[in-house]
């Protein structure tokens, strides 16, 4: 892989894998038009460390809350961090029951531009749907195990590249009733164990890069921080403004143009 490949990839990941668009479906459209047949599992890696770095410094003081909550007792930040990390618990169980048992169901997917067509038109009819989503909603303490449970259904789900995990698990969580800010706050928490459980078995699978690897994956993975920071920031603007289905006319345009570039090619 080429540098300016691996920062137009990396730029991509990090724009896609926050803004509900699916960076999944963008990185198998955007392999296949780069001449990458071959999915770059190696450069995967590096790319997804590169987003999980910018959730975990937009998110610090979500993260910050539940370390303190299995420390400190008495204390109202401790008690929702608890809170949070229990829900976090709850919606990790069916992404990684899903994720472990259809892994080769989902794999097989990757090289798939159909797949990926269909898939983004459906994550656009998920943001669509958030527009009739109520403006106040629940806050943590009603939030409750079962809508837990269903956005990490969903969640899981959204392994099918097109299926954007952000959008999908945010569309999910307001359309549960579940408050703007948290609905958000809780996607992008709960996106950590599964990053890293997907990691831990791509690495698992993989040997240490090679030398001429090594500045790819770094470069793709630096700029998939910095381009996934900016794209988290605005994002959560958008989310608490109420306008997450601004981005479904896009979700359809590039869903069709997927389409029809399957069938004619």
């Amino acid at each position: 892989m080429q540098i300016w490949q691996a920062v137009v990839l990396g730029v991509v990941q990090g724009l896609t894998e926050f803004l509900p668009i699916s960076s999944s479906g963008h990185l198998v459209l955007g392999q296949q038009l780069l001449g990458l047949n071959e999915p770059e599992m190696m450069f995967d890696v590096a790319v997804h460390i590169g987003t999980l770095a910018a959730v975990f410094v937009v998110f610090w003081g979500d993260l910050f809350s539940i370390l303190r909550g299995l420390f400190v007792y008495g204390d109202e930040q401790a008690r929702r961090g608890r809170l949070l990390l229990w829900l976090v618990i709850v919606g990790s169980v069916p992404t990684a029951l899903m994720g472990w048992y259809l892994k080769d169901f989902f794999e097989q997917m990757f090289s798939s531009v159909l797949t990926v067509g269909l898939a983004l038109i459906i994550t656009g009819w998920l943001l669509m749907a958030t527009a009739l989503a109520t403006r106040r909603g629940r806050e943590i303490e009603q939030m409750g195990a079962g809508r837990a449970l269903l956005v990490g259904v969903v969640q899981g789900c959204a392994i099918t590249p097109g299926i954007s995990r952000s959008g999908s698990t945010i569309s999910a969580a307001l359309l549960l009733g579940v408050d703007r800010r948290l609905a958000a706050r809780y996607s992008f928490v709960l996106s950590i164990p599964a990053i890293l459980g997907a990691l831990a078995l791509q690495v698992h699978k993989l040997g240490p890069p090679s030398e001429a690897q090594f500045t790819p994956l770094l470069v793709g993975a630096l700029a998939a921080a910095v381009s996934g920071f900016a794209a988290l920031r605005f994002l959560l603007k958008l989310v608490q403004a109420g306008r997450l289905h601004w981005f479904a006319p896009y979700c359809f345009a590039l869903g069709a143009a997927a389409l029809a570039w399957n069938f004619l090619r």
